[in-house]
C-alpha cells in the first residue's frame, strides 16, 4: 500500500508571495512622481487591463464589485471571530494570531498594489484637461455669470421635453437610462478622440440605500472595470451620474474632469433626457459657485428658472437632506440612528477626502464642483456672451 507524500512548499515561496505586493506598492510610490512613467502605465497597463475586466464583467447584469465587497466583509469578520476562538486559552496565542492574521494583511496588500497601478496611477498621469488644451486658469465672475445663464436657459428649454406626471414630477424610466448609456459618448468621441473606446453599461447597485446614506451617487471600481450607480438617488440626475461614472471608465480619473466630461457627454448625446439631466447637473455646480461670487445675480437667475426646473432642484435637495436623518417613529432610536448616520457619512467623506488629496487631488472631495472652471472655459472659448 502506497502512502501519500505531502508536498512541502519551500519557505522562500511563502516569503515571495508575501513580499511581492509590498515591492509593487513601494515601486509605485517611488515612480508616481514621474509623469512619463505614469502616462505609460495608464495607457499600456491600466487602460487595457481595465478594458478586459470591464468586458468580462459586462456579461453580468449585477455588480460584481458589490458581491466581492460583501463576501470580503463576511470573510474578514468570520476570520477574526474564528481567530479569537482559536487563540483563546492558548499559551502560544501570539504566534497563532500572527499566523492567522497574515493572510488578511497579504490579501489587503495585493488589493492595494493592484489598485495603485490600475487606478491611482491615473491621478499622477496627464489629465483630460491637460491633454485637450484647457488652461485651468480659473473663471472670472463675468464668464461664470454668462455660463450660468446659458445653463439656466437650456434647462428651461429641455425641461418640457422629459416625461412628467400631472404634478410636474419627473417620471422618466431609469431602465432606459442604462439601456442607451453605451451610446451617449459617440458624439463626444468626435470632439475628444482620446476618450474613444468601448463603453460598458453601468450596473445598478443593490446597496444603493447605503450609498445614499453616505451621500454618494455612484462609484467606478477599477478592479472589476465596473461603473456602479446608486438607483435610489433622484432619477432626474441619474443620467448625468451615469455619464460621470462612464467618464471614469474611459480613463478620466479626477472628479472635476469626470464631471465636466460627463456633462458634455449628456449635452452631445442626442437624448433629451440626458441633455436635460446634464444641463441640470451643470446648473447645480454653476449656481453653487455663483452664489458665493455674486448672490444678487444668483437670485436673478434663480427667478428665471421654470417651475419644473425649480421643483427638480428642490426634490434633489430634499432627498439628500432626508438621508441625514432616520425616522422610525421612535424618538430615542431616531436620535441614535441619525447620529450614527451622520458620523458614518462624515467619516466616509473624511477618508475619501484624504485619499483624493494623497493622490495629488489638492481639492479633495471639493473637486467634484471644480468642473465649473472647465465649463466656463469651454463656453468662453465658444465666444458665448450676454
Amino acid at each position: 500500500m502506497k502512502t501519500r507524500r505531502s508536498v512541502r512548499v519551500p519557505r522562500a515561496v511563502y516569503i515571495s508571495i508575501c513580499v511581492f505586493p509590498v515591492v509593487l506598492t513601494i515601486l509605485f510610490y517611488l515612480l508616481r512622481s514621474s509623469k512619463s512613467v505614469m502616462n505609460w502605465t495608464a495607457f499600456y497597463i491600466s487602460a487595457p487591463i481595465r478594458g478586459v475586466l470591464g468586458l468580462l464583467t459586462s456579461v453580468y447584469p449585477f455588480s460584481l464589485m458589490e458581491i466581492l465587497c460583501a463576501a470580503a466583509v463576511i470573510w474578514v469578520v468570520y476570520h477574526i471571530v474564528r481567530t479569537i476562538i482559536v487563540t483563546a486559552r492558548r499559551r502560544d496565542w501570539l504566534r497563532i494570531l500572527a499566523k492567522r492574521l497574515l493572510p488578511l494583511v497579504v490579501a489587503a496588500l495585493y488589493i492595494w498594489a493592484a489598485f495603485c497601478w490600475l487606478w491611482n496611477s491615473g491621478y499622477h498621469a496627464s489629465g483630460f484637461a491637460e491633454k485637450n488644451g484647457f488652461s485651468g486658469g480659473g473663471a472670472t465672475v463675468d464668464a461664470l455669470i454668462v455660463t450660468t445663464r446659458l445653463f439656466a436657459e437650456k434647462a428651461n428649454e429641455f425641461s418640457p421635453l422629459v416625461a412628467r406626471d400631472d404634478d410636474g414630477q419627473f417620471i422618466e424610466d431609469r431602465h432606459e437610462f442604462f439601456e442607451v448609456s453605451p451610446q451617449i459618448y459617440r458624439n463626444l468621441f468626435i470632439e475628444y478622440p482620446d476618450l474613444e473606446g468601448r463603453v460598458f453599461k453601468p450596473k445598478p447597485m443593490m446597496f444603493s440605500w447605503l450609498m445614499s446614506r453616505t451621500g454618494y451617487t455612484g462609484m467606478y471600481f477599477a478592479l472589476t472595470g465596473e461603473s456602479n450607480v446608486n438607483i435610489n438617488a433622484p432619477t432626474v440626475l441619474m443620467p448625468a451620474t451615469i455619464a460621470h461614472e462612464l467618464a471614469h471608465q474611459r480613463g478620466v480619473f479626477s472628479e472635476d474632469e469626470a464631471n465636466f466630461v460627463g456633462i458634455m457627454a449628456c449635452l452631445s448625446s442626442g437624448y433629451d433626457v440626458y441633455r436635460y439631466s446634464g444641463y441640470l447637473m451643470g446648473l447645480i455646480y454653476l449656481r453653487n459657485a455663483l452664489f458665493f461670487a455674486d448672490s444678487a445675480v444668483w437670485s436673478d437667475i434663480s427667478e428665471s428658472l421654470s417651475p419644473d426646473v425649480l421643483r427638480d432642484l428642490q426634490d434633489n435637495y430634499d432627498y439628500w437632506q432626508s438621508q441625514k436623518t432616520v425616522d422610525t417613529g421612535i424618538e430615542f432610536f431616531d436620535n441614535i440612528l441619525t447620529t450614527v448616520t451622520v458620523t458614518v457619512s462624515d467619516t466616509v467623506d473624511t477618508v475619501y477626502d484624504g485619499y483624493l488629496k494623497a493622490q495629488n487631488q489638492e481639492l479633495g472631495i471639493r473637486s467634484y464642483g471644480a468642473c465649473v472652471d472647465l465649463l466656463v472655459e469651454y463656453y468662453s472659448n465658444l465666444g458665448i456672451k450676454d
